[in-house]
């Protein structure tokens, strides 16, 4: 087993997707998977077995979808371009328009596709709960969706759905609230449209998830709405306790007091959600000796005992040990919190950071499919060289 190393198991992927599977059938919507949390596309037959269809932000991502998981993609950009759109166009069967302007732009290109595309704008109710700002969509100023004051009584010809997003992790009774407001402002246009998009964020497979409510809360939307199609498109949830990092310890350095267990894992490099949330992880450790594994326990730093204003302890007061657990890049703050470990941690040993599949496989490498910048020198002679330029081969080839 190489390592570090992120694993998957089969097992726990097959349980989500059966779970969201059966939500789709009660409830009689649609659950799509957004690559933007997980894209590992080799793993694309099992969720065929499950599932249909996938969501796309980035041309990548939509000929993903279009060449690997076998169907056209429910597309969704912050801003197409001339260059972009006709990778769009041809690998989707809905395109969602984050403004009137580009959808005004861009609707009579996918009147002349091969194939029937329907298109929608996407809205913004104002309304959210989550409290980082950081993954707020609807935040004062946001930059994503269209507010009901700003569309016409009557909408645009080709509009067929819209499309709203504004959960992140949340419960059903989250869903449930974010309904008033949505229909309580764009209510008055569903007549007009044929599908409704709930976006992502319901995380239906976490434990302690009302299923019963969530498919009550959608059946009610149905009464309510009968001729609309209602699409849910999770991340998280499909990938949600699925799989770890495993990495190891390389070192241990002590500096005023602190010790730090330096991993040949970086928090910056492999789980850079952990540094922008941000959030401890959960964490076990396996001695390589034998064999044996434990639990440690998140500490937080106001509750660490110091020795003095600049030392803590490196014993708590239960008598297990305290380490900062470390990163193996450059970045000075490339670390995560303080835990406590029942025995003293040796170098070779095992350090599994669970749940690490949902976003840091996508977010080390072009997260949402999103290109990196070509690269390029300027001679002295004015003349500019490429050096190097990606391509949809290299966001793909991630898992060759």
């Amino acid at each position: 087993m190489p390592n570090p190393c992120y694993i998957l198991e089969e097992e726990l992927l097959r349980k989500n997707l059966s779970l969201i599977r059966e939500v789709a059938e009660r409830a009689n919507v649609e659950i799509i998977l957004a690559f933007k949390a997980f894209a590992l596309w080799k793993t694309f037959p099992i969720f065929r077995e499950y599932i249909s269809h996938t969501t796309a932000s980035s041309p990548f991502e939509a000929r993903l979808a279009f060449e690997e998981f076998g169907s056209y993609a429910h597309s969704f950009s912050p801003a197409y371009t001339v260059d972009n759109f006709p990778e769009f166009n041809r690998c989707s069967s809905h395109i969602t328009f984050n403004s009137l302007s580009q959808f005004e732009r861009f609707y009579p290109d996918t009147l002349i596709s091969d194939h029937h595309i329907s298109c929608g704008i996407r809205v913004n109710p104002e309304y959210s709960e989550i409290e980082t700002d950081l993954y707020n969509p609807c935040a004062p100023g946001s930059r994503f969706g269209v507010l009901n004051n700003a569309l016409p009584k009557i909408l645009p010809e080709g509009i067929k759905g819209f499309h709203c997003h504004c959960h992140c992790e949340d419960d059903s009774y989250t869903l449930e609230r974010t309904l008033k407001y949505l229909e309580a402002k764009f209510g008055e246009w569903f007549p007009q449209i044929e599908w409704l998009n709930l976006g992502g964020g319901h995380l239906m497979t976490r434990k302690d998830y009302d299923i019963e409510h969530l498919i009550n809360i959608l059946n009610s939307l149905h009464k309510r709405h009968p001729h609309l199609r209602i699409i849910l498109e999770p991340g998280s949830a499909f990938a949600w306790q699925t799989g770890y990092l495993q990495s190891e310890v390389v070192d241990i350095v002590e500096n005023h007091g602190i010790k730090t267990a330096i991993l040949n894992v970086s928090f910056a490099c492999h789980m850079p959600d952990c540094l922008e949330m941000p959030y401890q992880p959960e964490v076990r450790t396996v001695n390589t000796t034998d064999n044996s594994s434990s639990t440690a326990r998140k500490i937080k730093e106001e509750d660490i005992t110091t020795n003095n204003t600049t030392q803590k302890s490196l014993v708590t007061e239960s008598g297990n040990f305290l380490y900062r657990l470390g990163g193996n890049s450059c970045l000075s703050g490339d670390f995560i919190g303080f835990w406590e470990f029942d025995h003293e941690l040796t170098l070779g040993e095992q350090i599994i950071f669970e749940d690490m599949i949902h976003y840091t496989t996508v977010k080390t490498h072009m997260f949402n499919g999103v290109s990196h910048p070509a690269i390029a020198i300027k001679h002295l002679d004015g003349k500019i060289e490429i050096l190097r330029e990606f391509a949809y081969e290299d966001y793909k080839n991630r898992m060759d």
